[in-house]
């Protein structure tokens, strides 16, 4: 296996640094501050023509795979954009993969282009209130609408939608046929592209620990009609398609605890060398400098499976183990790496001028989502060692 980069991940690397970079610390920590969503740093992407660097060329996009997207958003949190940078734009490129493979013709063509040149902003609908990681438990159900045209009225919940205040659209799950009348729980759900119709859906701003720029939502659906057009795929293969979408989430939100962990040894480093305590940089002390060299070792060790995820994924291999592992690693790899940072700065490292505490907090909640550490485990004890389902 060849491990060096090819010459189009080295220009996205490049170029997503560099634009990242005219967009310090002091911006995000505003924009933290005072729950702004960073438009600016968004629009400045958009312009760039990053936003569609997975989307096909024929509708706009770069035409690059799930690795290229991967690095970027590495780029991103590696610049100190953290979670507030990268959730502007992950979700228009692994949310929309499932249109890219699975929707019509039509579909493809009236929403790739706009999300590619970032005019439409999409969200991701499938978490609810009562059903959590158990997707196959969702009540969110589009019934058809019995009218000429086949469409549908769609009623439910979901919850921690991130973006959904900003976004046009929102790929949705819902079930069309009730769970207690399907063979397997994973049938009878279909996905759709719906509009974010403020006449039959409400959002609430969940308030939250950090990425506080790019907010969360409680998502209300009350006789919500789309046509028949609007759904992606055939009826009924909604969970499949999702699946689609989930492992490159998997591996890209993986390279974004890899971007934060780098944006935290990098900040614990410099400080350890200029700090002097006792007539000595405190970087000196090995009980400074083995923590931010271990931490450093992890996150060199996650990037690996993180790499190997996004390779197999692009080459259109099984991924599932590879991707959950790396969600895995590199949460713990990014958190740790936080964790240590602030350990390193000391009481400096909790005040909030030094940035370190907000690499924390967003390196916390990538051990959280998209899927926790602990379903990671379930997934990888039942489908790679072959143990009894725990659940």
């Amino acid at each position: 296996m060849d491990f060096a980069f090819t010459e189009d991940q080295e220009a996205v690397r490049r170029g997503a640094r560099e634009l990242a970079a005219k967009f310090p610390d002091e911006y995000w920590a505003r924009c933290d501050a005072e729950g702004e969503f960073p438009w600016d740093f968004y629009t400045a992407f958009a312009d760039a023509g990053w936003l569609g660097v997975a989307i096909p060329e024929e509708y706009g996009g770069g035409g690059l795979g799930i690795f290229e997207a991967a690095l970027l958003l590495e780029e991103v949190a590696a610049s100190g954009a953290g979670m507030n940078g990268c959730s502007t734009m992950h979700l228009t490129i692994f949310g929309l993969n499932t249109i890219v493979k699975h929707g019509s013709a039509e579909l493809r063509e009236e929403i790739l282009p706009r999300a590619a040149d970032g005019s439409l902003h999409v969200c991701f609908g499938v978490t609810e209130p009562d059903a959590g990681t158990d997707t196959t438990r969702i009540r969110t159900f589009a019934r058809r609408d019995g009218g000429a045209n086949g469409g549908y009225v769609i009623d439910g919940r979901k919850v921690w939608i991130t973006k959904a205040g900003q976004s046009q659209k929102m790929v949705l799950i819902a079930r069309t046929t009730p769970l207690e009348e399907v063979t397997r729980p994973t049938d009878g759900m279909s996905l759709f592209l719906v509009d974010v119709d403020p006449a039959a859906i409400t959002l609430n701003a969940i308030p939250k620990l950090g990425r506080n720029a790019v907010s969360s939502y409680e998502v209300a659906i009350d006789g919500l009609r789309v046509p028949a057009s609007a759904r992606i795929g055939e009826e009924g293969q909604g969970f499949k398609y999702l699946l689609d979408g989930l492992n490159p989430e998997r591996i890209l939100l993986a390279h974004e605890a890899l971007g934060i962990g780098r944006a935290a040894v990098e900040h614990a480093v410099s400080y350890a060398k200029d700090r002097v305590v006792f007539n000595r940089p405190i970087g000196q002390n090995q009980g400074i400098a083995f923590p931010l060299a271990e931490a450093q070792t992890r996150l060199d060790a996650a990037a690996l499976m993180a790499r190997n995820a996004a390779w197999r994924y692009d080459r259109g291999l099984s991924c599932g183990r590879e991707a959950n592992m790396a969600k895995f690693l590199c949460a713990d790899a990014g958190f740790t790496a936080a964790d240590q940072a602030i350990q390193t700065l000391g009481g400096m490292g909790y005040a909030k001028e030094y940035h370190v505490e907000r690499y924390f907090r967003e390196a916390r909640l990538l051990r959280l989502a998209p899927v926790s550490q602990e379903m990671v485990l379930n997934y990888v004890s039942t489908h790679v060692l072959g143990l009894p389902k725990s659940y």
